[in-house]
């Protein structure tokens, strides 16, 4: 039968190059038949552009025993090589200190304290350094840095406070300096949050998996509800709804639920799975008990005097300026800044003057929402417009139509972690969003994430703080009008699953956001500093922290 079949065909297609064209034209129909008869064709291109799936593509035609010579070579992009150069840097930063017993850990008891050149007064504006020289239970030098340290000064009377510069010198001693900036008398604070064994087991577990929160999708069946596994990677073999943004190499997905189409998922929740990448014995190191240590708790106060100094003349508060670290701090109650000055908005006549034709777009976590509900607060004419939707997760608007003021809240996408449903009809990505914004001098966009990425490894953080960046960038080409602030994260509580949440994940996130945005032309607000230095420790700062932040805003539109 064969042997027929092969004669007829000889005696159609004689010529050589017509027979191979016909088998050409065969393989092509095939192929086109089964893309169309795909329940999702038109997502097969876009799946097999995805990275995990190029990968899993590659694996297939090695079983095709494909020769490695005609597999094309794919090139990371620019947006990954970024990615790795980052995660190679922190790597370096945080080297491995595996924990082998407590007693070798840091101890801030056993540690030294000494301050340098010590004075009976200091002027205002000295910089006054104490050198720290860590030791283990065993009272051994440290002969390795790594310690997460908070250093702090501070003036209760004067309702008075700042941050403290910490340099590690990666030997086991650290320079702690203090800019003396009031007239009295100062106490100086150094904590160890936890020790370098701590952190480098902080930073090894962190990137084992992403699977410490669950994610449960909620699809509309109908008028019935059927709920799914959700998250920025799954581990299983069944169907897959994929939710791609192939451009930013951004992805989410979920379980498929039987006879459910993919674009019926409407709701998402999370709850916390209890799981751990540490040891036992590395959990010793994040009982409450073993963080948050005061190291200085037998040294006096400092004297400050005046010194008939005067103080410099700064320039206004304007975008674009460097913001130090410190870069301001609480005196009186009011937050005042190291490296420009800041205009007054205390009445609300002057805050809504500034805010008159403004287009504001606050793009981030609830951190950023509390500026919605302070500005609601203060300025009786922003009224809020009702978007739909039900939660507090959903759009915040702001409206003052005789001003033509709008103030407006969005979430930002995948990552975003709370036990309340939101919905995923009005769901975007930073970079997106900023995409849509045409932009002028009186347009101005805040951006804030962080709080919701720590519990996942690094490599998220970073692509979206890149991806970030291009939108801005972009932004710029058709607007460099556009005013663009960044609030960096805050300090939160000293949360029990340290693991998940610790502050030392929101350190190496503002240390990736001063990398990736250093040399591009936008204002900071640096919440750190300010939580730091007024000790709140709230994942929401309370209102006055925010009145702050919010006052330093303005300054910089207005």
């Amino acid at each position: 039968m064969k042997s027929l079949l092969r004669h007829r065909i000889f005696a159609l297609f004689p010529n050589v190059i017509a027979r191979k064209l016909l088998l050409m034209l065969i393989l092509s129909l095939v192929f086109w038949v089964l893309y169309m008869s795909s329940k999702e064709h038109t997502k097969l291109l876009i799946h097999w552009g995805n990275p995990i799936a190029l990968k899993q593509w590659s694996v297939f035609r090695k079983y095709l025993n494909c020769q490695e010579a005609q597999t094309p070579h794919v090139l990371p992009t620019a947006t990954e090589l970024r990615v790795r150069e980052i995660i190679e840097k922190l790597d370096r930063r945080f080297p491995p200190r595996p924990f082998t017993h407590m007693n070798a850990t840091t101890s801030a008891k056993h540690s030294r304290v000494i301050i340098l050149n010590p004075k009976d007064a200091y002027c205002q504006g000295d910089q006054l350094d104490v050198l720290l020289e860590m030791r283990d239970f065993l009272g051994h030098r440290k002969e390795y840095g790594g310690d997460f340290l908070r250093a702090r000064m501070s003036s209760p009377g004067l309702k008075a406070a700042a941050s403290g510069k910490v340099t590690d010198f990666d030997n086991g001693t650290y320079l702690v300096s203090f800019t003396l900036f009031w007239e009295g008398q100062v106490s100086l604070s150094v904590v160890l949050m936890h020790p370098s064994e701590g952190v480098s087991a902080l930073w090894r577990a962190r990137n084992q998996g992403y699977d410490r929160i669950m994610f449960k999708g909620k699809f509309l069946n109908g008028t019935s509800e059927v709920f799914t596994e959700c998250g920025l990677a799954l581990n299983s073999s069944a169907e897959l709804c994929q939710y791609l943004d192939l451009r930013d190499q951004e992805a989410f997905y979920c379980v498929k639920p039987p006879r459910v189409p993919c674009e019926a998922f409407i709701y998402l929740s999370t709850k916390n799975r209890p799981l751990s990448y540490l040891s036992k014995g590395e959990w010793n190191l994040f009982h409450r008990s073993n963080m948050a240590i005061e190291m200085m708790k037998n040294l006096n106060s400092i004297k400050v005097l005046s010194c008939n100094k005067t103080e410099d003349i700064k320039k206004k508060c304007q975008i674009g300026m460097k913001s130090p670290f410190p870069s301001g701090y609480a005196f009186k109650g009011n937050w005042k800044t190291a490296f420009c000055k800041l205009m007054e908005f205390s009445a609300t006549k002057n805050i809504r003057s500034c805010l008159e034709r403004k287009l504001i777009y606050l793009m981030g976590d609830s951190t950023l929402r509390q500026w919605i509900y302070y500005l609601s607060k203060v300025v009786e004419t922003l009224k809020n417009f009702d978007h739909h939707g039900s939660g507090p997760f959903k759009r915040h608007v702001l409206l003052d139509i005789e001003k033509h003021s709008l103030i407006q809240w969005r979430k930002h996408s995948h990552p975003f972690i709370t036990v309340n449903l939101y919905s995923m009809k009005d769901e975007n990505y930073i970079p997106r969003e900023i995409d849509q914004v045409a932009g002028d001098s009186n347009t101005a966009i805040v951006i804030t994430i962080g709080q919701h990425f720590r519990p996942f490894p690094i490599n998220i953080f970073i692509r979206r703080a890149v991806n970030i960046r291009k939108a801005i960038e972009r932004l710029f080409l058709r607007s460099p009008g556009t005013k663009v602030i960044l609030k960096t994260e805050n300090t939160r509580e000293v949360h029990n699953n340290a693991e998940v949440f610790s502050d030392f994940h929101g350190y190496i996130h503002n240390l990736i956001i001063r990398d990736i945005f250093e040399d591009l032309r936008v204002g900071i607000i640096d919440a750190w500093d300010m939580t730091v230095a007024y000790n709140t420790n709230d994942l929401h700062p309370p209102e006055y922290v925010v009145s702050h932040q919010i006052r330093m805003f303005l300054n910089y539109i207005c």
